[in-house]
């Protein structure tokens, strides 16, 4: 994925921490989603030739703590950041400076329900965190999937919250625990967010396809329109274009409750790097 130029920062914090000589330096978050939802999944992406395109992809993201491997904590951030990755580029988040140059390996964050003291980030209006905030969601989704002559519209909120816990990813050509602050430098860390991972037929497995067959077949009233109400309806093991796997996980019998287990999964570190994901209220 191409990469896109750093934002000023909008959120700025200043944290004083006990020294020991290795100096200080700067850390900074933002946010993106990527060209799969800037711009639209193609076709050579889905195993059953859908392209999706997303017209609104509204996130809370924050609660952002940066702690080292014997639980001192480097910087906080209370509060989130409702965020729309259809808008380019990447959105600043949070940033602290002068904290001290040493490895951070336990940083973690959070997608979580939105309140009404978030603040309005990149691409983002009043009425955007308040839908949010009234819907108890943490996460919102509109767009179409198109193949041939037929189009399906979604229109999905997802109360489910996520916290983001044991993060590491690439950090110039090295996997790296959490963040890494060097004297005098900036640690920049883009907390990626995952637009296809909606559409996965699998929760856990590496090898997941992105298919779209079985959530067009649940337009049960052929209104061109796909609801989260019309995919609870779905069994999973009556899905002929299949198998939809779950792996470990419990309580998931339908492609409503499947679709909604995969958005506690979009978000990641550094681009492609992994955090462990856990369901909070």
């Amino acid at each position: 994925m191409m990469r896109k130029h750093l934002p000023a920062f909008f959120m700025v914090t200043l944290l004083v921490v006990s020294g020991c000589g290795n100096g200080t330096g700067n850390l900074q978050f933002t946010t993106w989603g990527e060209e799969y939802i800037e711009q639209q999944i193609p076709a050579t992406a889905f195993e059953d030739g859908w392209q999706v395109k997303f017209t609104t992809f509204l996130v809370n993201i924050g609660n952002i703590q940066v702690a080292d491997a014997d639980g001192n904590t480097g910087a906080s951030m209370n509060g989130t950041v409702v965020v729309n990755h259809v808008f380019q580029g990447e959105k600043p988040v949070f940033s602290v400076q002068e904290i001290e140059a040493k490895p951070w390996t336990d940083v973690s964050f959070e997608v979580p329900v939105a309140t009404p003291e978030a603040k309005l980030g990149d691409g983002v209006i009043e009425w955007d965190r308040d839908f949010l905030v009234e819907k108890n969601a943490s996460l919102y989704v509109t767009g179409e999937a198109t193949k041939g002559e037929v189009t399906k519209k979604f229109a999905w909120t997802f109360s489910k919250g996520t916290r983001y816990t044991e993060c590491s990813g690439d950090r110039d050509g090295k996997v790296t625990q959490g963040a890494l602050i060097t004297n005098g430098g900036t640690d920049a860390i883009e907390l990626t967010i995952h637009g296809d991972h909606l559409f996965y037929d699998d929760l856990q497995s590496p090898n997941a396809l992105l298919r779209f067959n079985p959530i067009a077949a649940a337009d049960a009233d052929n209104d061109g329109q796909i609801t989260l109400d019309e995919l609870a309806n779905v069994p999973l093991v009556e899905i002929e274009d299949g198998p939809y796997g779950t792996g470990s996980a419990a309580d998931i019998n339908d492609l409503g409750a499947f679709v909604t287990a995969l958005s506690g999964t979009v978000g990641h570190f550094r681009g492609e790097g992994e955090c462990f994901g856990e369901h909070i209220q």
